[in-house]
């Protein structure tokens, strides 16, 4: 049985790192919209190699805290960048 897979390196994502990215983020976005704290729909949320990035505009710094908070607690999140600006 031969298996054929795409290697990563610094600037891309393996097959395998793509997946466990993908669900990550659904993840993430998941905890966001469960969330009474935060507006989870207004969050963007982007995952490369377990580096959660999140963006767009809260509307207080608190759900900016809360965002950045939920995504840390997220299981397999390595590292939350915390992009959001406040209107």
């Amino acid at each position: 049985m031969l298996l054929v897979g795409c290697a990563g390196s610094a600037t891309t994502s393996s097959t395998g790192d793509y997946i466990g990215d993908s669900a990550l983020t659904a993840k993430v976005k998941t905890s966001l919209l469960e969330s009474k704290d935060t507006s989870g729909t207004a969050i963007s949320v982007e995952t490369f190699k377990g580096t959660v990035q999140l963006s767009r505009f809260v509307k207080t710094e608190q759900e900016k805290k809360s965002a950045g908070e939920i995504t840390a607690a997220v299981d397999g999140a390595k590292k939350v960048v915390n992009n959001k600006g406040v209107k």
